[in-house]
């Protein structure tokens, strides 16, 4: 059968992953990490915020249905468990890392825009009234 690509790897291929694994090494992201290196951990985060997904579990199950696609992607199946250790113990500075680098290779107009907004990056649900789920 003919290998077609994802969205998810279409999105995946702005990503600068020389920056990337240097960021990983500088903050030693993977340093004593058996099963889910910083990479695996990343995809499964970008994969969820794409899919509108909420939580872990769902995450995991969602993730892990499409796991002959996840190799071509450079990832694996993930344990919740392992994910979960993961988002807590990893250090956050270093996707602040990244982030700050691509907002610093986006054009001047786009900083623009962005200068001041990354404070909107959360996961809060917000109900917009008594008929939204949230």
């Amino acid at each position: 059968m003919h290998h077609r690509n994802c969205v998810l790897h279409g999105v995946l291929r702005h990503v600068p992953w020389n920056k990337f694994e240097a960021l990983v090494e500088e903050h030693q992201a993977d340093k004593h990490i058996r099963t889910l290196p910083t990479r695996t951990q990343f995809i499964s985060l970008a994969f969820a915020q794409l899919s509108g997904i909420s939580g872990l579990r769902e995450t995991v199950t969602a993730l892990n249905s499409q796991s002959n696609r996840l190799y071509h992607l450079g990832a694996r199946p993930v344990a919740r468990s392992t994910l979960s250790d993961a988002n807590t113990l990893r250090p956050s500075a270093m996707f602040e890392a990244l982030f700050s680098f691509l907002v610093s290779r986006a054009h001047r107009g786009l900083r623009r825009v962005l200068d001041g907004t990354t404070y909107l990056i959360d996961s809060t649900s917000i109900r917009l009234n008594q008929h939204s789920a949230g």
